[in-house]
C-alpha cells in the first residue's frame, strides 16, 4: 500500500485501527495465520464502530467512507464552499483518491484465510441491528453508508473523486458538516468546539401557542440562512414558556439548510473572539447560543459579550449570530440601592446607559409571557391529544389546574410535566 504517500488525507480518523487493518491486508497468505489474534481484534473494533455509527453493508467500505467524510483538509473544506475546485489542489486530491480507491478495491474476505469462522466475510455484508447512529442523525448516517456503496462502484479515480466531492458540497465535511450542535471546551490557550451527539428532536410545530413569537424568530433566522441582513436575538420572559425550546426547534428546522449552533456559557465569554475565528470561513451559518443569560452587578463578563456583538475592531463574521434566552428583560441585575449610589455619581446617566447598552445590541427582542388560563388549557389539551391520553376535558382541566397550583404556575413547562405525570400513572395501571 502507498498510504505513506498520501498528501492531503494524512492522519485519518481512527488512524490506529486503519493501520492495523492495512497490516492484515498486506502480508502474504502464508503469514496470515500468525496475525489471526490481531485480525480478530480489528474485526471487533469495526463491529463496535458499526454499532456506534449505525453502519451496515461492507464495514471496511463504511469505515473508509467515514474517514473521507470526516477529514478536514485544504481540498475538502474548499469543496464544501465552492464544490469542485481546479488547479494544483485538485491534482493533489486526485493523487490521494487513487490511493484511497486502491484501498476500496481490497477484499477483506481474504482476511479469513481459509478459517471456517468467516468473520470478515460476515463483515463484508454486515446487517445492523436497527441502523440507528449514536453519533450522527439518521440522514447523515444514511449518506455515509450510501457514499461507501457509491465509492466502491466508481469505475475509475475520476468518478471516485466526483462522488466524494459531491458529498462535501451537499453535506459538508468534518465535525461541522456532520453534526448540528456543539459546546465549548477550554483546553490550553485555544477553546475547542466539541460536537454534542444527542439533542432533543423538537420542532416548531411541537410548541403549542406563541405563534407571533415563533414567526419573528423564523423571519430573522430565514434571513440569516439566505444571506440577508439579520439581527442577534434575545428571547426573554417568564420561565417555562418555551424560550430555549424555540431555539432548539429552529436548529432542527433549518439544520438541512446549513444552520449550526454552539452553546457558550457565561464563564466562557472571554473565548468568543477565538470561537468566531474558528468558524468564520466555514460554509455554515452559526448561532452562538446563550441560555438563561443574566449578570449580577458585580459580574463583568457582559463586557466581553458587548465587544463581540458590536464595537470590536475585528469585522463581525457574516455567518455568525447570537441567540440568547433570559428571564430578565435588562439582563444585568438592578437594585433600588443602585439609585442611592447613582445619586453620588457625577455622571449617573452614563452608568445607567452602561447597564442598558447590552440589551440594545440585540436587534430583535421577543417576549415570552406566561399563558392565560384559557391558553394553558389549550396547551394541556393539545399535549394530551398528542400523548393519546383519553380523559374527559373537564376532568383533564380540573386536574391540570390542581397540578399547576403546586408546580410552578401557568406555563408550557408545567403543562408538559403534568402530561408526563398522567402518562406515568397510565403505565402503572
Amino acid at each position: 500500500m502507498k498510504l505513506k504517500e498520501l498528501i492531503l488525507y494524512r492522519d485519518l480518523k481512527y488512524q490506529k485501527l486503519f493501520d492495523q487493518i492495512l497490516r492484515q491486508l498486506t502480508p502474504q497468505a502464508e503469514q496470515m495465520k500468525e496475525t489471526m489474534p490481531e485480525s480478530c481484534a480489528c474485526a471487533g473494533q469495526l463491529i463496535e464502530l458499526a454499532s456506534s455509527y449505525g453502519f451496515e453493508g461492507n464495514l471496511w467500505h463504511c469505515f473508509l467512507a467515514l474517514c473521507l467524510a470526516d477529514h478536514e483538509n485544504a481540498y475538502s473544506t474548499s469543496c464544501e464552499i465552492t464544490g469542485p475546485v481546479k488547479g494544483t489542489l485538485n491534482d493533489l486530491a486526485a493523487h490521494d483518491f487513487k490511493i484511497m480507491k486502491e484501498l476500496f478495491d481490497q477484499d477483506i474476505c481474504k482476511l479469513d484465510c481459509g478459517e471456517e469462522s468467516g468473520i470478515w466475510a460476515a463483515l463484508s455484508d454486515y446487517r445492523a441491528n436497527d441502523g440507528n447512529s449514536k453519533i450522527y442523525n439518521k440522514r447523515i448516517r444514511d449518506q455515509i453508508v450510501t457514499l461507501a456503496v457509491e465509492l466502491k462502484k466508481a469505475p475509475d479515480v475520476q468518478a471516485f473523486g466526483e462522488k466524494i466531492t459531491s458529498f462535501y458540497k451537499n453535506f459538508g465535511v468534518g465535525k461541522f458538516g456532520l453534526n448540528k450542535a456543539f459546546r465549548v471546551e477550554e483546553t490550553g490557550t485555544d477553546p475547542k468546539i466539541i460536537p454534542i451527539t444527542s439533542m432533543d428532536h423538537i420542532y416548531l410545530n411541537d410548541l403549542v401557542g406563541y405563534e407571533r413569537q415563533k414567526e419573528k424568530l423564523i423571519e430573522n433566522t430565514e434571513a440569516f440562512i439566505n444571506g440577508k441582513p439579520a439581527n442577534n436575538v434575545l428571547l426573554f420572559g417568564d420561565s417555562g414558556t418555551g424560550k430555549s425550546s424555540s431555539i432548539k426547534a429552529i436548529l432542527n428546522e433549518y439544520y438541512d439548510k446549513g444552520l449550526r449552533i454552539i452553546e457558550v456559557y457565561k464563564h466562557q465569554f472571554h473565548t468568543l473572539s477565538k470561537i468566531q475565528e474558528q468558524i468564520k470561513d466555514r460554509n455554515y451559518k452559526f448561532i452562538i447560543y446563550m441560555d438563561d443569560l443574566s449578570f449580577e452587578d458585580t459580574e463583568l463578563e457582559y463586557k466581553y459579550l458587548k465587544a463581540i456583538i458590536e464595537g470590536g475592531l475585528a469585522k463581525k463574521p457574516g455567518n455568525v449570530l447570537i441567540y440568547a434566552t433570559s428571564n430578565r428583560r435588562h439582563l444585568i441585575r438592578e437594585k433600588f440601592s443602585d439609585k442611592r449610589q447613582l445619586d453620588d455619581e457625577l455622571h449617573n446617566n452614563d452608568t445607567v446607559q452602561e447597564k442598558l447598552s447590552l440589551v440594545a445590541r440585540f436587534g430583535v427582542t421577543i417576549y415570552y409571557g406566561a399563558p392565560e388560563p384559557a391558553e394553558f388549557k389549550e396547551i394541556v389539551k393539545q399535549l394530551a391529544a398528542r400523548s393519546q391520553i383519553s380523559m374527559p376535558l373537564e376532568e383533564l382541566y380540573e386536574k391540570a389546574n390542581i397540578w399547576e397550583l403546586s408546580h410552578g404556575g401557568l406555563s408550557g413547562r408545567t403543562a408538559n410535566q403534568f402530561i408526563t405525570y398522567l402518562l406515568a400513572k397510565q403505565e402503572k395501571c
